[in-house]
């Protein structure tokens, strides 16, 4: 029917009208207000289906208002179509088709968060801190996310033209990156210098099984001596498999709790002795692709002193989404509350410093974070952050001098910030072996 969708927001916007006079009389201002709204978008929506140039369909207004509706909110609310929908839920089971990287927008611009280890996107040389001005031949600016993800996804073997615009380079860089099945292996593993080395690249369903299988794998010959677990440029996935990893290093205690805006309710998530990992020193590695998930992780096992963070300040995600899905296969993701770590401090626009700041030798100093997001939620440490130091809030990251390679290792070279992690294990070691009373395993929180 021509107009059968208009009639029917009509009717129903007719009868919330007429069943809530009453209460629109005697109601409070602001639910006066929110009638007054529904009143508006009604008209605007009148006369854009009897005046517009050509005849708009139903279906786009409603989809676009939702969309508009949901956007207005927070960078990471959004409304999903059914195809949106679909590739979501993909991302979350680690696979999908594309090029493997994630972006967001900054300054109205299409911005690389980080690339995924070992996809096109990587393998390609394309770098966290990116601009994507163009892809095929659509610039970007006035293109939503979900209409970037859209254009770099394809069939696989096919080849899409990016160009890049990229710090210090005075011109555009242009990638051809031939699309492929983004098949993430969530968890690698390997031993360097006879210390175990796990990275988590993605948080995904399986991810904290993969981890324990490493750990069992890489203390067959031998307990291990120490552990790097290596959460750099993870972009975070499913709050469980975080929890299910903290975990795995504590036995008892808070790893991360929730809250929305009742402030009485909170989601709390617990440790539990069963299947501890014997106490051995841990780094974790993170950098400013490390968001999310991966911030729970580093931030619980640093609250509860069981593991020493190296690397660079995080991304700052600290919010929670949930996933609705409605009845013709599209959905939303609201986010619904932060997370708090054991201490009580919150992720959200500030991330976790690291215990000890470590750069990698190519570590650009500008990246994009949560809290240069437009329209991001304000955490209370990003507001106690910024008034103890607002200088510091407002100021650009000073250039820092390259790095003298001159006399590093073959590992300092390939890798800066996982040697480091190595030396700080051994160093532990050492201090242990030298006086077992100053190595032993924190109390619990």
């Amino acid at each position: 029917m021509k107009r059968g969708l208009f009639v029917i927001i009509s009717l129903s916007i007719i009868s919330f009208f007429s069943g809530g006079v009453w209460t629109y009389l005697f109601s409070e201002d602001a639910s006066r207000e929110a009638y007054k709204n529904f009143g508006l978008f009604t008209k605007v929506y009148d006369i854009v289906k009897k005046n517009y140039v050509e005849e708009p369909k139903d279906d786009n207004l409603v989809q676009g208002s939702i969309r508009g509706m949901l956007e207005s909110l927070d960078p990471h609310s959004v409304y999903m179509t059914k195809e949106e929908f679909a590739e979501m839920q993909a991302d979350t089971r680690g696979q999908f088709g594309g090029l493997g990287i994630e972006i967001a927008k900054k300054n109205g611009m299409l911005t690389v968060i980080s690339p995924i280890e070992d996809t096109p996107a990587f393998q390609a040389g394309i770098k966290a801190g990116d601009i994507i001005a163009k892809i095929m031949d659509q610039p970007t600016d006035k293109l939503s996310i979900f209409d970037a993800v859209k254009l770099m996804r394809g069939k696989p073997g096919t080849t899409v033209e990016i160009w890049i615009r990229r710090e210090g380079v005075d011109k555009l860089l242009n990638f051809k990156v031939k699309r492929a099945v983004i098949s993430v292996k969530s968890v690698t593993s390997k031993v360097v210098d006879g210390f175990g080395v796990v990275k988590i690249k993605q948080f995904l369903e399986h991810s904290a099984d993969e981890m324990q299988k490493a750990l069992k794998q890489l203390s067959k010959e031998a307990p291990l001596k120490g552990l790097v677990l290596d959460l750099r440029n993870n972009p975070g996935g499913l709050l469980q498999q975080a929890v299910e990893v903290v975990d795995t290093f504590i036995d008892k205690g808070l790893i991360v709790y929730t809250q929305g805006r009742d402030k009485v309710q909170f989601d709390k998530k617990f440790a539990v002795a069963k299947g501890t990992e014997p106490f051995y020193p841990i780094v974790v590695l993170v950098n400013g692709g490390s968001a999310s998930a991966s911030e729970i992780v580093s931030g619980a096992l640093q609250d509860h002193k069981r593991a020493h963070v190296m690397g660079t300040q995080t991304f700052g995600k600290g919010s929670v989404q949930n996933v609705i899905p409605l009845e013709d296969g599209s959905g939303i993701k609201l986010t619904v509350a932060l997370y708090y770590l054991p201490s009580g401090r919150t992720i959200q626009g500030l991330g976790i410093t690291p215990d000890k700041i470590v750069k990698a030798l190519d570590e650009a100093d500008a990246l994009l974070k949560e809290k240069d997001l437009p329209g991001h939620i304000i955490g209370h440490d990003e507001k106690k952050g910024e008034l103890e130091n607002p200088a510091a809030a407002k100021s650009e990251p000073k250039k820092e001098k390259k790095i003298d390679t001159k006399g590093m290792t073959a590992l300092e070279k390939e890798d800066f910030q996982l040697a480091k992690a190595i030396d700080y294990l051994k160093e532990k070691i050492k201090l242990a072996d030298s006086d077992p009373k100053k190595e032993t395993a924190p109390v619990k929180k």
